[in-house]
Formats: structure tokens, sequence, C-alpha cells
């Protein structure tokens, strides 16, 4: 059993209110604390919330800057895995929220058919996406460029990297104050997994898109992001709207990569909760 006590004390909260739950699946460089403000808006709105980490997240941003290797040696299955067994523990069926490499393993949630409504926000590239353009070679160049380092510790970025990757939307002065705020380190692993999905066909990051019981999803994209840039995201979409399901996409102006966690978080918060409102009216699922 993968569950923390305290993801278990969550999921319990989460049954006994008799409401609809949400699950937030964050990705690299972010830990769970960094969905907070979401979930506040979310439960204000009449939600409840989860939000389970990857398996061995330290509990507190400075337990990670202590420890950043507990971060290494993760993989997309294991991550997906541990929030299938979180799902597995809820009374309700959730709706499911994921941004970056956590909006690829809410892809692969929606596709086991166990999510009542799916956001995928700057999602990483599932196989079968093929556009890799040059800002996202840039981006995870911190990882691909040291491989012997990456596969076996956790990977930090400097400043100026995560400026370029996650922050090329902001002023300084917020790039700075989110980097302090949020930013861990991450596994390298995941991404090579992306970069090898397209000539390994029993890659991890294999999505079944094509499952009667995806159910609805929305994609959102920033339009300036560096990491996940619009053209793959676009790709992702064509895929995911061959489902019989509901498949919609928005694409937000003047946004990067970390639309989730800066002074716009609210906007892109707003988008995702209309959409599983609307999911859940039209579905009659929950």
């Amino acid at each position: 059993m993968s569950v923390t006590a305290n993801e278990l004390a969550e999921i319990e909260r989460a049954n006994q209110s008799g409401l609809r739950p949400v699950v937030f699946v964050h990705g690299l460089w972010l830990l769970s604390s960094s969905w907070d403000r979401w979930r506040a808006f979310f439960e204000e709105a009449g939600f409840t919330t989860i939000a389970p980490g990857w398996p061995d997240d330290p509990e507190s941003i400075e337990d990670a800057r202590a420890n950043p290797d507990a971060f290494a040696s993760k993989m997309v299955q294991e991550v997906t895995d541990h929030y299938l067994e979180a799902i597995a523990a809820l009374t309700e069926i959730p709706a499911v929220v994921g941004h970056s490499f956590g909006g690829l393993i809410a892809q692969k949630i929606a596709g086991t058919g166990v999510s009542g409504a799916t956001v995928a926000i700057d999602p990483a590239p599932f196989q079968g996406v093929l556009s890799v353009p040059a800002s996202s070679f840039k981006s995870s160049a911190p990882v691909v460029s040291h491989p012997g380092t990456s596969l076996k510790h956790g990977v930090t970025l400097s400043f100026e990297e995560f400026q370029y990757g996650w922050a090329n939307a902001l002023d300084e002065d917020e790039a700075r104050r989110l980097y302090d705020e949020f930013h861990v380190a991450a596994a390298g692993n995941p991404i090579f997994q992306v970069v090898m999905a397209n000539l390994n066909p029993f890659s991890e990051t294999k999505v079944d898109t094509k499952n009667p019981d995806r159910g609805p999803l929305l994609i959102i994209g920033g339009e300036l992001d560096h990491t996940v840039p619009v053209k793959p995201t676009e790709q992702a979409y064509k895929i995911q709207s061959k489902n019989p399901g509901v498949t919609d996409i928005a694409i937000l102006p003047n946004r990067g990569h970390s639309l989730t966690i800066d002074h716009g978080w609210a906007e892109v918060a707003k988008v995702s909760m209309d959409f599983i409102v609307g999911a859940d009216a039209l579905t009659m699922t929950w």
C-alpha cells in the first residue's frame, strides 16, 4: 500500500463530506501543497478535494530541499498507480485535475475509466504526440543533458532554468517569488520516458484515448509555455478528440507553464471548475 497516513486522512475526510471529490495531481518540480489555493477555491464552491503527493514525496518544501534525492527514480506508471490507489478508496467518482506531468497522469487515469471528468493543464506529451518544439528541448536540458546524474538523483533547476521553462511570461520579481515559494527537485526518469516514448511500444506514457468510459476531458494550454508549448498540446487534443466522450481545449493567452501557481491561477481554476460542473450536468454520472 503506497497511500500515506496523511493521504488516507484526506480521503476519509472527502468520503465523510458527501460532496463531489476533485483529485489534484501535481507534476515535476512541485509538491502537492502547490494546489492549496485551488483546493480552497473548489471547496468554497461545494466540492471536496484531495491532493496526494507522488510516492515518497517529502511533507514540506523545507524537507524537500534538504533531501532532493527523495524524488529520484520515480516512474510514470508508479506514480499513476499511486493516484489510482487513492481514487479507489473514494466512495464517489471524482473529477481529476493535473498539471504538466500531472496532466499526463490525469489522462492515464481517465483512460482507465475511473474519472467523472478530467482537466489536463499543460500536459506532458503521451505516446503518439510527435511534436517536440525547440523550447521543449531547452526546458528539458537540465535533465537530458546529464543522464548519469538525473537518472539517479533529484534534479533541481537553477533560477535561470526555472525562468525559461516556467516563468517566461512573468516579470522577474514574480518569477523569483515563485521559485522561492514552490520549486523543489524532481525525478529525471519521467522526462526520459517521454523522450523515448515513440521509440518504445511499451512506454509507460501510453494513454488509452479510445476507452468510451474515459469521460469528458478538457486540455488547457498556455500560449507562451516553453515547457509544453501549444503545438503538442493541440496534438494531444486532436488524438483525444476521437474519443466518443466530450473533449475540449482552451489555450489561455499570455500564459506560461507557471499558470497554476502564478498570479493568474484563479482564472485557470475557474476554467477548470466550469468544465467539471458542465460535465457533471451533461453526463449525470455522479
